[in-house]
């Protein structure tokens, strides 16, 4: 194992890669993080892609890495990775993306502050340049929003509200997800802030700082749907601006 990751044979991790349509970059991908670290568990949630992700991975035969395609009317990031929490069956998780946005060393930091005892770890971007202006804009829009609801009901808020790359204790975060995984916006793209907003409020969090790169392959999926349900979450408020935004950008 590199990059001095210590892996306790009693603490199982699964590497969780929502994908739609990923089929450029997935292998590059997964043979890195494989490189990296033999000894984590992949799995991968895909949203019924329309390219060759699937035989892409198939053809790899990777060992520990797995992947589940979800033929379902409600997709998105949220419902791929809660899935994916339930199925995993290890005792911690991440989250990432699949386009090397998020650095591959940040999952051993990970695994190593799970192990610490932390029951959520997430990693806070220190550069959103590779965001663009206006994802920049939006990001801080709903940070600052979803961090006021999370203050209101006395939960635990972080540095990184609207991040994608966090880890977390399985069991927990199954409980969480089996009892308030209703209130979700499943079809949304902020797990993170469901996970705040509806799980303990001393849940046990640290935090990692990383650099937030340029993607890789592919191209985003980000779009006024995404901007719409982000608010969409943030309670009575929240849910006034998404219908505005909606009304003027966004009429699907």
């Amino acid at each position: 194992m590199s990059n001095n990751i210590i892996v306790d044979s009693r603490k199982t991790f699964t590497i969780i890669l929502p994908t739609y349509n990923e089929e450029e970059g997935i292998a590059d991908m997964l043979t890195s993080l494989k490189g990296m670290y033999p000894d984590f568990h992949i799995l991968i949630m895909d949203d019924n892609s329309k390219d060759r992700t699937k035989e892409v991975v198939d053809a790899l035969n990777l060992d520990k890495v797995r992947m589940i395609v979800r033929d379902s009317d409600v997709r998105g990031v949220t419902v791929s990775v809660c899935d994916g929490i339930l199925a995993c069956g290890t005792d911690y998780f991440m989250c990432m993306d699949s386009d090397f946005q998020h650095p591959l060393e940040a999952a051993g930091r990970i695994y190593d502050e799970l192990n610490k005892g932390f029951d959520l770890v997430i990693g806070v971007r220190v550069n959103r340049r590779a965001l663009g202006f206006k994802r920049s804009l939006g990001s801080y829009a709903f940070a600052t929003l979803a961090s006021s609801v999370l203050f209101v009901h006395g939960k635990t808020r972080t540095k990184d509200i609207a991040s994608g790359l966090f880890g977390g204790n399985v069991e927990l975060f199954s409980k969480v997800i089996n009892e308030e995984g209703s209130k979700f916006e499943m079809k949304g793209f902020k797990l993170l802030y469901d996970f705040l907003r509806n799980g303990p409020s001393d849940v046990n969090v640290s935090e990692i700082s990383y650099e937030f790169g340029k993607r890789a392959s592919g191209s985003s999926k980000v779009s006024p749907k995404v901007i719409y349900l982000s608010f969409h979450q943030c309670g009575i408020v929240g849910r006034f601006l998404a219908g505005i935004y909606r009304v003027i950008f966004y009429r699907q």
